[in-house]
């Protein structure tokens, strides 16, 4: 099923979680152990990230430099592939505007149709670009919007090149929404109005940035629907896990985390799992009593805590 549909069918309430592809030169069962994990808690889908390629430069003997462009993650397609049909359990495809041509673009598009994937998650990536030596032949999506416009053409069955009896391809497409204010938008307003104007191009759904704090989640809702964005909007959440999160979290996500949150680690530093834990259960427990309309959990190198959480949840 498409995430929306998930979302319109539910009668509990709905766990998605979102996992990152294992570095290169790792094994798929990195994966596969994760995904065994949280199986059995009923996931209505789970998300794949995507990583864009990176240049590195090494020094040779003779003192020159080498240029080498590598994708550290690289595997999104063929993860979701394994997901959606070993397991049964319908995936989201990360698609990123950085460091991807248009054409790779329709062309992971046309793969994923072919695997049975039918839900995206649009989004921009990092807007610092690869090299523009590597790219300045290849035309990418500049936006999250123009991305959401290519995929509403090939949803017609317009592709890059004309092409006769060209089949229409068929995705629900998410976004993500930021409580806090994506750190490069001048005010959270102005964030929303660029958020409207992807929905107003064809996202079904919005998927929210982590935040610990629930106040600043309902508070962007409500900031959305007086903007006239009526599309569900799903609450992401991290659990913390360390008591150095609470200095790397805030500086690579630009978030905040509350004063209370941080007051409970450093009085007990050596319970920070449980103080994180705990922390993210009653955050789920309240957005659920308030209708949120599902409860996205990014996993990373937390499976075993996450599943000890919806199995609470789930019995």
């Amino acid at each position: 099923m498409k995430v929306i549909e998930h979302i319109d069918k539910a009668k509990e309430p709905i766990f998605s979680f979102e996992i990152v592809p294992p570095n290169r030169g790792r094994s798929v069962n990195d994966i596969i152990e994760i995904v065994d994990l949280i199986a059995p808690y009923n996931p209505s889908w789970i998300d794949v990230t995507s990583h864009k390629s990176s240049i590195e430069y090494r020094e040779k003997e003779d003192g020159s430099f080498q240029k080498r462009v590598t994708r550290k993650r690289p595997g999104t397609l063929g993860i979701c592939g394994i997901i959606q049909n070993r397991f049964k359990i319908d995936t989201v495809a990360h698609i990123l505007c950085s460091g991807f041509s248009k054409q790779e673009t329709e062309d992971a598009l046309i793969e994923l149709n072919f695997l049975g994937v039918h839900n995206i998650l649009a989004l921009r990536g990092d807007s610092k670009q690869i090299g523009k030596e590597f790219r300045k032949d290849e035309s990418s999506n500049t936006s999250t919007h123009e991305l959401i416009e290519q995929v509403a053409q090939l949803t017609k069955g317009r592709y890059l090149d004309d092409m006769e009896d060209s089949h229409p391809l068929d995705f629900c497409v998410g976004v993500a929404g930021y409580p806090e204010k994506h750190f490069e938008a001048p005010s959270l307003k102005t964030d929303i109005e660029y958020l409207k104007r992807k929905v107003d191009g064809g996202a079904e759904y919005i998927v929210t940035q982590m935040f610990f704090d629930n106040k600043k989640y309902f508070k962007f809702v409500e900031k959305c629907r007086e903007a006239g964005i009526t599309v569900p909007i799903i609450p992401g959440l991290k659990v913390l896990r360390s008591t150095t999160q609470l200095k790397n979290i805030p500086k690579n996500f630009y978030i905040d985390i509350p004063q209370l949150l941080i007051d409970e680690v450093q009085k007990s530093p050596q319970h920070v799992k449980e103080i994180g834990q705990h922390w993210a259960e009653e955050q789920i427990i309240e957005l659920i009593e308030k209708k949120a309309p599902g409860i996205h959990l990014y996993v990373l190198n937390d499976a075993p805590m996450i599943a000890n959480i919806v199995r609470k949840f789930r019995s």
